[in-house]
């Protein structure tokens, strides 16, 4: 079974400024529980349909599978749970480890959430200076969260 092992942080606008234009993302939901996600993504020039399983820690199950960007147009825009999400996703190196920068746009414009794909739950990693609060076990951050709740609809502290 493919397992994905994520943590999230907020992006410390102050220290990160993006390199290069990153790759859009447009991605909706078939399927937005708690239980189970079935997300459809366009990022640039390919599609992936992809099955989530739930939360535990910061571990859940994970199938991700290509399908065509036709097919991946038509569903966003006829079957999947709307707002969409919309996004620009930067890829940058540190300490020998990919992160993954999504600067979100629309209904949740102002969130920069950065992630990292681990080997396992208690791997070490080395934070860059940018990185701030970790938001890993906080749902609200969780991409088929924000289109029910949108960042915009949040009150600031």
């Amino acid at each position: 079974m493919a397992k994905e092992i994520e943590r999230k942080y907020l992006v410390k606008l102050e220290t990160w400024k993006p390199q290069g234009e990153g790759i859009h993302f447009k991605q909706g939901y078939l399927n937005a529980q708690k239980e189970r996600v079935v997300r459809v993504r366009i990022e640039g020039a390919k599609a992936k349909l992809t099955i989530k399983g739930i939360t535990t820690g910061v571990t859940r199950s994970e199938f991700e599978y290509a399908i065509p960007v036709e097919d991946a147009a038509i569903l966003l825009d006829n079957l999947c749970e709307q707002p969409l999400i919309d996004k620009h996703r930067h890829r940058e190196s540190h300490n020998g480890k990919t992160w993954e920068i999504d600067v979100f746009h629309g209904d949740n414009e102002g969130l920069v959430v950065a992630e990292i794909e681990l080997a396992s739950e208690d791997e070490t990693i080395v934070l860059p200076e940018w990185v701030g609060e970790e938001v890993s076990s906080d749902p609200r951050y969780f991409n088929s969260n924000l289109l029910k709740h949108p960042f915009k609809n949040w009150t600031k502290a």
